[in-house]
């Protein structure tokens, strides 16, 4: 079979790859992949060629699809089921985030179509979901209600991390207002959640890249307000929109340095600024405002087993949606149109799917 795979340690471009069917053990299950999506993660790795030939992984940790075969040892799972995975293919059990259930940081994390290991990920045709982690991670994966599609499915990776950002790490009451900075596919999701949440003004700030696309999409969505940061004041666009005492939460989405430095001069005292987004550059600003107003700035990674139960709750009875953020869908043989829908911000999210004649 085909799969998509990224060579080299840091960084290292991509290649179509012909791999073996993976091997099932007693305690896997194997996949059929449905559907899966191009992460942000995936395009820090586009267009970079170190030059090495050092197998790193098969790619693709947003992915949904159907189990075809499961090892002697499994009881809970059988062939035939439509299952959704949170990408979690190895965690320790035993560090303080694994006493917790809050697996997606274990300190010794692999996770599946991300790191490098045996069961490779989304962008091939089958996918091993390793026994160990559903020894110790019962809810690695979880079974897609009948009313939602493989690839509204596998879109719901990236809204997990949205709305545990929104809903699980802040204090956001109805009635107050929030500011989402970044207008990819986790602003896009904060904006969906901050909505049924009850917030009154939702900012969402972007860049002239993301007018064509993704300004109308975060107004159809639920944001109340677009603010173009490549062309306004964003603190003062912001502080007006909500006026200063009432802009108390900041979802910084971009990952910039320039976004966090303005969420911290936008906030009042006492405000809240999570943190979902990652950025690599050390900040060249003072960040002692969060001192002298007592702001609270958030770290935000992935999801646990309450973000996946109450999402796929909410998407199945049409509370939250994925389908409209999937703008454009390519067979596998295709994948680099798909990253560059991306890389341009023509699309929102990409489905890949299997399309070679094995």
């Amino acid at each position: 079979m085909k799969a998509l795979a990224r060579y080299g340690k840091a960084f290292g471009g991509y290649r179509l790859i012909d791999v073996p069917v993976p091997e099932v053990g007693d305690e896997d299950i194997l996949v059929e992949v449905r559907a899966a999506m191009i992460c942000g993660a995936d395009m820090k790795h586009f267009k970079v060629d170190n030059g090495s030939d050092e197998f790193n992984s098969i790619r693709g940790h947003e992915f949904a699809g159907e189990i075809v075969k499961v090892g002697s040892s499994v009881k809970d799972w059988h062939v035939g089921q439509r299952i959704v995975s949170d990408n979690t293919g190895h965690v320790c059990g035993v560090c303080q985030a694994c006493e917790q259930a809050d697996f997606l940081v274990c300190e010794n994390k692999t996770n599946i179509g991300l790191d490098n290991n045996r069961w490779g990920g989304g962008f091939t045709k089958y996918v091993i979901i390793p026994g160990e982690i559903l020894r110790i991670h019962r809810h690695a994966i979880r079974e897609v209600p009948e009313n939602l599609s493989y690839e509204e499915a596998a879109a719901l990776e990236p809204l997990c991390n949205s709305y545990k950002s929104v809903a699980q790490q802040t204090s956001l009451l109805p009635g107050q207002d929030v500011v989402v900075m970044g207008a990819g596919p986790l602003g896009l999701y904060a904006v969906q959640v901050a909505k049924i949440m009850g917030a009154t003004n939702i900012v969402l700030v972007g860049l002239d890249a993301d007018v064509e696309t993704r300004f109308q999409a975060g107004l159809d969505l639920g944001a109340t307000h677009i603010v173009n940061a490549s062309e306004e004041d964003v603190v003062a666009r912001c502080q007006s929109i909500c006026g200063k005492d009432n802009l108390g939460l900041v979802i910084e989405c971009s990952g910039a340095n320039i976004a966090l430095k303005q969420a911290i001069e936008m906030v009042r005292p006492n405000a809240e600024i999570v943190r979902a987004g990652m950025g690599f550059q050390p900040l060249d600003f003072s960040i002692n405002r969060i001192t002298e107003w007592n702001i609270s700035i958030i770290g935000h990674m992935a999801y646990d087993s309450t973000t996946w139960r109450n999402v796929i709750r909410l998407v199945s009875a049409g509370q939250l949606k994925t389908s409209p953020m999937i703008t454009h869908r390519f067979g596998l043989s295709e994948w680099e149109k798909g990253f560059e829908a991306m890389a341009a911000k023509d699309a929102i999210k990409v489905v890949l799917t299997y399309d070679f004649k094995d």
